[in-house]
């Protein structure tokens, strides 16, 4: 089983509550094997790569009602 990390940025910092909301949606997506999320709003997602592809862990980010910095 292929396994990557990927990265994202938060507009804006999360806060407590919207950290436990985030770790608990990602946490549902199959091949998400663990999710952080730093106070600055970087999140870092280890996942599956059989399960699941980095496009559906964005958008289910932004499902949950985050914005995501765009990648430079």
């Amino acid at each position: 089983m292929p396994h990557l990390s990927t990265y994202f940025t938060l507009e804006e910092a999360a806060g407590a509550h919207g950290v436990k909301r985030l770790k608990e949606g990602l946490d549902t997506l199959p091949g998400v094997t663990s999710v952080s999320v730093s106070d600055s709003g970087c999140v870092a997602v280890d996942y599956d790569t059989t399960g699941i592809r980095q496009e559906q862990i964005r958008q289910k980010v932004q499902d949950l009602g985050f914005l995501l910095k765009e990648q430079e």
